[in-house]
């Protein structure tokens, strides 16, 4: 039987709410749960996939010359009642993601999604003996070469997803739903409460609540991330903590792109949104709902503004730009720590959003 060929269009309004996300990978590239909203759809509607995004991404996530069988917003969280309803022909009564915040709310659902959908009819590795499960054990899964020594795992709120190569040390506690993604990394004494997934090859420590990291990430140390999204190759310092609540409780204003303003969230929570190959030094404190560009790189003592564009260096003192140039070398060296190179696609997309940063400062 011919496979379909399904085409992932960024809703143009849903783009634009994602940024910071947005500026360097198509809504469809999105972390959600364990898996990319692709990702998900790869799984559940088999076929040949390609991308309607923004020109300068399309070097790197081409459209196809081949018509779509299936033109679906790339916001749409994908569901087994979602591919039924687009394969009978019916409009799909479907959940989105339209805005930041719903990355970290919509999480611990997706989290749960994606482990019936990656576990289902699979035989987890066994858990050691010297780490302690409070829960039910189906609710569990290690994927072949993770390592959980001295551990203590609850799933009595909801599943743990241990990824392939993933490392959890020795003192950890972690509260499903919680997704630790391949390769990544929980250092010793971690505290990891619901709706947190840490994201391939990504590196962390201290206290985690409710956080969604993309990918090839660091927060290795002590200190406090709630509430967040943070993109790729972004690293924060040791004793870095970033507020998530108010000290009067009131509503929450996050920064939005398409308005260029602070709107209502409706939201008490909301903590740190990082763009991509962004970096914070140590002990850097973020007020609650601060918002980073791409490229940003804050150090120095007291609060940053609550919004700080791409390619910006500094802190609560003021900031700088930072060249394209040394965003480059910093990248390059970065990535290589992983065995990745900074592609010329990469950098025509930098160049790309560097642009437009400069139109908006």
């Amino acid at each position: 039987m011919k496979l379909p060929h399904i085409t992932l269009r960024d809703p143009e309004e849903a783009r634009i709410n994602l940024l910071p996300m947005t500026f360097t990978r198509p809504v469809s590239e999105i972390r959600l749960g364990i898996l990319t909203l692709r990702e998900k759809w790869e799984r559940l509607l088999p076929g040949s996939y390609s991308w309607e995004t923004s020109d300068y991404l399309t070097d790197k996530y081409p459209a196809s010359s081949t018509p779509a069988d299936y033109i679906i917003d790339a916001n749409i969280i994908p569901t087994p009642s979602v591919v039924a309803d687009l394969e009978r022909g019916a409009a799909p009564e479907a959940d989105r993601i339209t805005s930041l915040y719903d990355i970290f709310l919509k999480n611990g659902d997706a989290i749960e999604t994606d482990f019936r959908l990656l576990t289902e009819g699979r035989t987890s590795q066994p858990l050691p003996d010297n780490s302690i499960l409070i829960g039910n054990k189906s609710l569990l899964f290690i994927e072949e070469g993770a390592s959980v020594e001295g551990v203590t795992l609850n799933t009595r709120r909801g599943p743990i997803y241990i990824g392939k190569d993933a490392e959890v040390m020795e003192g950890s506690c972690l509260r499903g739903p919680i997704a630790i993604c391949e390769h990544a990394t929980v250092n010793m004494g971690t505290k990891i409460y619901s709706g947190t997934t840490i994201g391939p090859w990504c590196k962390v420590g201290g206290e985690l609540n409710n956080v969604v990291m993309f990918g090839y990430s660091n927060k290795a140390h002590d200190g406090f991330l709630g509430n967040a999204v943070i993109g790729e190759w972004c690293n924060i310092g040791a004793g870095c903590v970033a507020s998530n609540l108010k000290n009067d409780y009131t509503e929450i204003k996050l920064w939005n792109y398409r308005e260029q303003r602070f709107s209502r969230t409706g939201l008490q929570f909301c903590g740190l949104i990082m763009g991509d190959h962004s970096k914070a030094g140590i002990n850097t404190m973020f007020n609650t709902a601060t918002v980073l560009g791409v490229g940003v790189n804050i150090h120095g003592s007291g609060f940053p503004r609550n919004f700080v564009p791409s390619f910006s260096e500094g802190g609560a003192s003021g900031f700088t730009d930072v060249s394209l140039t040394k965003f480059f070398d910093i990248a390059s060296r970065m990535m290589a720590r992983r065995n990745k190179e900074l592609t010329e696609a990469d950098r025509h997309i930098f160049q790309s959003i560097y642009d437009f940063a400069e139109r908006y400062k």
